[in-house]
């Protein structure tokens, strides 16, 4: 099996870091070059017990990768992943491309095969996007989704590192540099910038990408995104109807026999998805699953994933494994 060379860019922020982690674990036998800015230029991070020079990035940084990850906002990726696709094929983990008609959007469970189908630079989807449409997609196969809405309980690691530093700072007891509040003391409904019809831009990602994800572009999706003072696992609450009545017993068949998930639904027993259980690996964990009053073909589900896992890192990982997998397979 040939030995991929792979570059990370924004290698040394949560998700870059994450990245390296989640390669390690899923015993992917790379080459790897590391890219960060320039502040960053020299530092030294660990891949399987080697030390690995961070480089700061250039247009020649990918001349000689076969793939290679980005993690470093969106104008890092605006400008530089057109340059890594000429020879690479690119997963971006920025929302710059993720709406782009000639970008994959992608959940490996979901729709790898649109890989193939559109441009070498293929889109991660948002972190809340992802937990919930691992969920959905398996019972709209079922049950036919006619509408969602979201209700989102997102941690401050979802924020990157300046905001995880920001909260430490409220912590201990100073103002807050990023956000209009301190988080120490409320739950902030506001994520992002204001965008249309006084929803934020976090909002309108998820109504937008899980219409692209599912591939139902007339999906009703509303969605209101809310900052949590914990460092990291995101939790939402899905209402949603279905186009035929929702057979409860049906549900907790479908989502028990669905790979990457878990379901936890014991109320009585105090069972339900946490974010201690969810933080570190790669399953979306589903519970208090419970129909809705008055609506036959209504559902409610409270479901939880490590954003910076499933959210991010592990399913851009997932995604470049299932292409070296599918290159090898067609040799």
């Amino acid at each position: 099996m040939k030995k991929y060379r792979l570059g990370i860019v924004g290698a040394t922020g949560l998700v870059g870091r994450e990245f390296i982690k989640v390669i390690e674990e899923y015993k992917l036998d790379l080459y790897l070059k590391l890219f960060a800015s320039k502040k960053s230029e020299g530092k030294k991070l660990i891949f399987n017990n080697e030390e690995i020079e961070v480089k700061s990035l250039n247009a020649n940084s990918f001349d000689d990768l076969d793939f290679v990850l980005f993690s470093a906002g969106s104008k890092i990726s605006r400008i530089y992943a057109p340059l890594a696709a000429k020879n690479s094929i690119v997963i971006d983990n920025s929302s710059y491309f993720r709406m782009n008609p000639s970008c994959a959007l992608i959940v490996p469970e979901i729709n790898f095969e649109d890989y193939k189908k559109f441009s070498k630079i293929i889109a991660n989807p948002n972190c809340s996007t992802i937990q919930c449409v691992m969920v959905l997609k398996p019972l709209d196969d079922e049950f036919d989704l006619k509408k969602v809405v979201y209700s989102t309980y997102q941690s401050v690691s979802g924020g990157g590192q300046k905001l995880v530093s920001d909260f430490s700072r409220c912590r201990n007891g100073l103002n807050p540099n990023i956000l209009p509040y301190d988080l120490t003391k409320n739950l902030i409904p506001e994520i992002d910038e204001p965008s249309i019809v006084n929803y934020t831009k976090e909002e309108i990602k998820m109504i937008q990408e899980t219409r692209k994800i599912l591939n139902k572009p007339d999906l009703l999706v509303s969605s209101t995104c809310v900052r949590v003072p914990i460092i990291r696992t995101h939790a939402v609450t899905l209402y949603c109807e279905f186009k035929k009545e929702v057979d409860i017993d049906k549900v907790y068949e479908i989502l028990s026999n669905t790979i990457g998930i878990k379901v936890l639904d014991d109320l009585d027993n105090h069972i339900y998805p946490l974010g201690e259980k969810a933080l570190g690996n790669d399953l979306v964990y589903v519970g208090r699953i419970r129909k809705t009053f008055g609506n036959k073909n209504g559902l409610l589900l409270y479901v939880v994933s490590d954003n910076l896992r499933k959210g991010a890192s592990s399913n851009a990982v997932q995604i470049l494994k299932r292409i070296i997998e599918d290159k090898e397979k067609n040799k």
